[in-house]
């Protein structure tokens, strides 16, 4: 059984409470933890929840009765993370088709869900976007896009739905976030810096929804960041949005760490408060601010969902089908579940060598994309390919673990004898590894 219930937690809290939210934004903000999960939806309490674990002594319930807050503050950091914590983050559209709800109720479709764990023994935080187009099967009610879940049954239901469909992961908490905090808390710290790599430009009248925005670096304000996450108008639809999600989650979580942001630190606990849903504790977040303390930037790793569009033929809905050994293997090894037995077929985890390896020239010569293909076709590597080049130029070379390959991407990453592993899954949708080459590539070419 889960471990919670679907009631909401109470936007009325004493003035006590927001002061003492606010001195723990102030310890996220200075340690770069604080973020969001950058998306339209999710806004600004999501990556607040990505390291909220249970303390010990807790055993993964809620206290019957929470001690004081003011002795909790001056017992210090205390309470720690004893094991890996799963918590579903969900961002929510507003209910505008469902009768008798109000914009802020958080009762609509999941726009955006993050399935994030929390892991003291690696120091590190491991999160899969859940693209809302995801064909599952929602308990109770049947064949469904993973959005529907917590319409038919809110925060639980929608935790029971993510958990039968993979690998039966155990969530121990859950956060809701309502659309309406994104917009605010951008525009409190004052945008975020985001390149759009091309125009964006769509208007639906019906979601009295306009886009427009040009490509280029810039400073993105709440509404355009908005726009940024929504855009859809291209081949890769729901997906693309999810890729620009991450974008966002990183821009952010670098904006939050700002030291001009701390003044704000009070008006986004308010907007915070008034927007989210959770059943996290207060010894809880105290637990997360002593491992927001310890981690280390670098390890905040994120993915995608493996899989692939269903097919006109296939189904009367569009749906993002989960490819079932590269889930199994992202449950293995971001959330420490073993593989389902019934789904997993006998196919071998390929070797380093098969890798499909999408190569993306970022740098200033026009031909430095081809050479890198070459070289790791040199190096032994049978499934290299080039992509249409990057749109702005980089100095270092980024190796991103699309599928979540992380022993991959840091091969991959000494054998071209520079640049960076990149935990997201911002590279070419088809590749296992995707290698986006800067001018570094090139300077080590030349010494």
């Amino acid at each position: 059984m889960l471990p919670f219930s679907s009631s909401k937690s109470d936007s009325t809290a004493p003035a006590k409470r927001r002061s003492f939210l606010g001195n723990v934004l102030k310890i996220f903000a200075w340690t770069g933890i604080f973020g969001t999960t950058a998306v339209v939806s999710a806004a600004a309490g999501a990556a607040f929840i990505l390291t909220v674990p249970l303390p010990k002594g807790v055993g993964g319930e809620a206290t019957a009765k929470p001690p004081a807050l003011s002795d909790l503050w001056q017992s210090g950091f205390r309470y720690q993370v004893s094991r890996p914590v799963t918590i579903l983050l969900m961002g929510l559209d507003e209910a505008t088709d469902i009768d008798g709800a109000t914009p802020t109720d958080l009762v609509g479709r999941t726009d955006t869900m993050l399935l994030a764990q929390v892991d003291p023994e690696t120091e590190s935080i491991n999160v899969m976007s859940i693209p809302r187009d995801t064909r599952v099967e929602i308990p109770g009610y049947g064949i469904d896009k993973i959005n529907q879940a917590n319409v038919e049954g809110g925060a639980e239901l929608a935790a029971q739905t993510v958990s039968y469909n993979f690998n039966q992961v155990e969530i121990d908490r859950y956060v809701r976030v309502s659309t309406a905090a994104f917009r605010e808390i951008v525009d409190l710290v004052g945008g975020v810096e985001v390149f759009v790599p091309k125009a964006m430009n769509y208007e639906d009248k019906t979601q009295g929804l306009v886009i427009d925005l040009e490509p280029g670096w810039q400073t993105l304000n709440g509404d355009e960041a908005e726009q940024f996450a929504r855009f859809r108008q291209d081949n890769l639809g729901d997906i693309g949005r999810v890729q620009r999600q991450q974008i966002l989650l990183k821009a952010l979580r670098d904006r939050m760490i700002n030291p001009k942001v701390i003044t704000q630190l009070p008006q986004i606990v308010r907007i915070l408060q008034s927007h989210i849903d959770t059943n996290l504790s207060t010894e809880e977040i105290l637990a997360l601010a002593g491992f927001g303390l310890q981690l280390e930037r670098e390890n905040l790793n994120m993915v995608m969902l493996p899989g692939r569009f269903s097919s006109p033929t296939e189904y009367r809905a569009s749906y993002w089908i989960a490819d079932t050994n590269s889930t199994n293997e992202v449950m293995q090894q971001f959330f420490n579940v073993e593989p389902d037995a019934l789904l997993a077929t006998d196919t071998p985890r390929r070797s380093i060598s098969r890798l499909r390896i999408a190569v993306q020239n970022a740098s200033r010569d026009p031909y430095m994309g081809q050479a890198v293909a070459d070289h790791l076709r040199e190096e032994g590597f049978r499934n290299v390919y080039v992509v249409q080049d990057w749109p702005d130029f980089h100095h270092q070379t980024t190796v991103i673990a699309q599928r979540g390959d992380l022993d991959g991407a840091g091969f991959l990453e000494a054998v071209l004898g520079t640049g960076r592993v990149v935990a997201d899954s911002t590279g070419d949708l088809d590749s296992d590894i995707t290698i986006r080459v800067g001018d570094d590539w090139t300077e080590q070419l030349i010494q």
